[in-house]
């Protein structure tokens, strides 16, 4: 079960701070951009503290592909938050810098092109997830067992529309 509280308060107060920032920030570790996203290389990962095998678990991801959105970098340790803003410190051993989105609606059409009257190649329950590929303006391909298909950007959780600076 989740904890909900004053992890979901830290990760909306570090996002808004990331808003406001003007340029790029870079990871300590990694150089690469802060805020981004990555997704869950394993099936399970303990969601800890602070970055430590010391700190206390205070919930566990349990989903393969899950993206995440890392906020900090602190040796071997993304400070990572969910959909829901919950987050804390997760190894990296345990995350994939392969990209993913979170289906957000109910019976989504995964679209032949990128057009609402494409022909609709599947429909999507709300918490797939998803490969993603490439993002236009309003539509993001992606693919998922075996089917390659467009969603809308507004329907879907992991591209860089969610970023906070962007």
């Amino acid at each position: 079960m989740k904890r909900i509280g004053i992890a979901g308060a830290v990760a909306a107060m570090a996002l808004a701070i990331q808003a406001s920032a003007q340029e790029i920030t870079r990871g300590q570790v990694t150089n690469l951009p802060v805020p981004r996203f990555v997704s869950m290389k394993s099936a399970t990962a303990n969601v800890r503290r602070g970055p430590s095998t010391t700190n206390r678990i205070d919930w566990k991801l349990t989903h393969r592909g899950t993206p995440l959105l890392v906020l900090a970098e602190y040796q071997e340790w993304f400070r990572v938050v969910d959909v829901d803003g919950e987050g804390g410190w997760v190894h990296t051993a345990l995350l994939s810098p392969a990209r993913t989105v979170l289906v957000q609606e109910d019976m989504l059409a995964l679209r032949k092109s990128p057009d609402n009257a494409a022909a609709p190649l599947a429909r999507l329950e709300a918490g797939v997830i998803a490969r993603l590929d490439t993002c236009d303006t309003n539509w993001c391909e992606v693919r998922i067992d075996g089917y390659t298909g467009w969603l809308p950007r507004d329907r879907i959780w992991g591209d860089s529309n969610d970023l906070p600076n962007e």
